[in-house]
């Protein structure tokens, strides 16, 4: 009797650690279809950008910096201000022109001003990023503890997936 009740025991321990796997790699596949909507989101951001940026012939370097600016009008009239401030991606584009926009998650157009577009397209991109950072995270640890119950040792080693895991991501420098 005591032999089928500690079998009993050890099956419903195994069963429990079964169900808390299947939850974890439901919740690991969710994270990784999520990432997967995040980059077309992003995507489809990117592709704006670059568009709003053809059509004001600029690129993201091509707009000097205000001190550049400061420096090359110096020596001219001293009535104009010493530093104008310019929008990057707007360069000497009509900021006010009207542009086209959808909003995300909805079906309405409108139109809005050039500046404000591609200010609303930067900060979803920014958000957008950020986010993608988070969810990569999100698959990494839950690919870890998945491989650490075991269940991705056929697949890939726990040592491995473990030094995959610890790699950390570094922003890269910009120019």
């Amino acid at each position: 009797m005591l032999t089928i009740q500690k079998m009993d025991e050890t099956m419903k321990q195994f069963q429990e650690n079964l169900v808390e796997l299947e939850i974890e790699a439901e919740h690991l596949l969710l994270a990784r279809h999520q990432v997967i909507e995040n980059d077309k989101m992003r995507n489809g951001n990117r592709e704006a950008l670059t568009a709003l940026r053809k059509r004001a012939r600029t690129t993201k370097t091509s707009i000097p910096s205000p001190f550049e600016s400061m420096m090359k009008d110096i020596g001219r009239s001293a009535s104009r201000p010493l530093v104008s401030e310019v929008c990057a991606t707007c360069g000497n584009h009509n900021s006010d022109e009207g542009t086209w926009m959808i909003f995300q998650g909805t079906d309405v157009f409108a139109s809005i001003p050039f500046h404000a577009a591609h200010t609303i397209l930067e900060a979803d991109q920014a958000r957008l990023d950020y986010e993608a950072n988070k969810l990569q995270s999100y698959v990494k640890e839950k690919s870890f503890f998945i491989s650490e119950k075991g269940a991705l040792a056929d697949k890939i080693s726990p040592g491995v997936l473990r030094s995959l895991v610890t790699l950390t991501d570094k922003p890269k420098e910009q120019d």
